[in-house]
């Protein structure tokens, strides 16, 4: 089960707005704050890191169109609010990053 806490806003905002009358949040507004849907912390965490390896391959002539292709996915699936499609498509961009970068390394072949 999982426990949705009020931010501290609107939190403040239900207390003042008891005594003060008229600037109260309506309850409304805090039942529809709630249940906005959001990405978890840990998938932000990965495609923001997918996004600077992207980046850097990019800046290194070493970006694979596999690697594009995932980050762009990632950014899809958060923008639907899907955790666990942003988590996997964005640590595949940034394998695939870090390998295109890691080939610059490889002897050139014959």
């Amino acid at each position: 089960m999982r426990i949705k806490f009020i931010p501290l806003a609107i939190l403040c905002g239900l207390m003042l707005g008891g005594c003060q009358g008229s600037g109260a949040v309506k309850p409304e507004a805090v039942s529809a704050e709630a249940a906005k849907p959001a990405l978890s912390e840990e998938a932000r965490q990965e495609l923001a890191k997918a996004e600077i390896d992207v980046k850097e391959a990019k800046a290194r002539k070493a970006l694979w169109t596999t690697a594009e292709d995932a980050l762009k996915k990632a950014k899809e699936s958060a923008a639907k609010f899907d955790s666990a499609a942003t988590l996997k498509h964005s640590k595949m961009a940034s394998e695939l990053a870090r390998l295109g970068i890691a080939q610059l390394s490889y002897p050139l072949a014959k």
